[in-house]
């Protein structure tokens, strides 16, 4: 019997733009190789993680870099003989960027992309499934910010580090986790990171903050030892407010502090393994959709 074969694995962004006075549009891409209208999407690099590659694949078959929303429902179906599993999120594009794409070919591949009016957009694209993502995508077009809860990675075990609790460090696993971070967080758009003073915290977001030149603000409010439910839960609730002015937001911080972080959003404790993030997209205060995600 032929063991079964893993799904090919893609990703991809339905973005959407609004100008003023101008109804809201979808980005969709023409393949010359098939004639059809479909979303950007592209399967994963080795060792790429879903998020980098959702965003790869639009700026490279559109020319816009864009930071993920929401996500959307992964789309699965058959290829040849085997299946493609291609997973999608609303996107856009980032602040300040041009979204102009009359012009943008990628030779073989991609001949045109275009803006498209959501009214037009059902009838010009190819498949089924993507008009289902489609209607999937326009009920969660809403403009959401994403706040991504963070445990830190795989550190020393305290029985066997013998200075202070704040100073213990990374393993070797723990900073090859806090690599493949820039990533995902570039993934999002993070512009601010917030951090508990520890050691093992700050050294997971360092590899983020120094690709994406962003400085780190660390507060003992994160840490084990200085973290209490009602001011932790201020700092939160005040971070979650200043997420619209201040963009994309990552707090990294340990395993006893996420429940009094949960709470403060009003969530249900969830069970963070080290090094995994919860992205929380937040609408007017409110999380309207969660992700987890591990470092590769």
């Amino acid at each position: 019997m032929r063991a079964p074969t893993r799904d090919i694995e893609a990703a991809g962004a339905v973005v959407f733009r609004r100008r003023k006075g101008e109804c809201r549009e979808v980005l969709l891409v023409h393949r010359p190789k098939y004639d059809d209208w479909s979303f950007p999407k592209g399967k994963l690099d080795r060792g790429e993680h879903v998020t980098a590659a959702a965003v790869r694949e639009v700026e490279e078959e559109t020319g816009l870099p864009i930071r993920l929303a929401r996500p959307l429902r992964p789309q699965r179906y058959r290829v040849g003989r085997g299946w493609k599993r291609v997973s999608y999120w609303t996107g856009r594009v980032r602040e300040g960027g041009d979204d102009d794409v009359s012009g943008y070919q990628r030779p073989g591949e991609i001949d045109r992309a275009a803006w498209v009016p959501i009214a037009d957009a059902s009838r010009m694209l190819t498949y089924p499934h993507d008009r289902a993502t489609l209607r999937e995508a326009i009920a969660a077009r809403k403009t959401t910010y994403p706040l991504i809860v963070l445990r830190h990675g795989e550190a020393r075990a305290r029985d066997t580090w013998r200075g202070a609790d704040p100073e213990r460090p990374l393993l070797a696993a723990g900073k090859r986790q806090a690599a493949r971070l820039p990533g995902v967080l570039a993934a999002y758009g993070v512009t601010r990171i917030v951090t508990s003073t520890s050691e093992r915290c700050r050294q997971t977001v360092e590899p983020y903050a120094a690709v994406a030149d962003v400085r780190l603000e660390s507060t003992t409010l994160l840490s084990e030892e200085g973290a209490a439910e009602v001011p932790t839960g201020a700092l939160i609730l005040g971070l979650a407010r200043d997420l619209a002015a201040r963009g994309p937001l990552v707090v990294c911080s340990h395993r006893p502090v996420l429940p009094m972080i949960f709470a403060a959003l009003g969530m249900r404790k969830l069970a963070l393994e080290k090094g995994e993030m919860a992205v929380l997209h937040l609408r007017k205060g409110k999380v309207v959709a969660i992700e987890r995600h591990l470092p590769l």
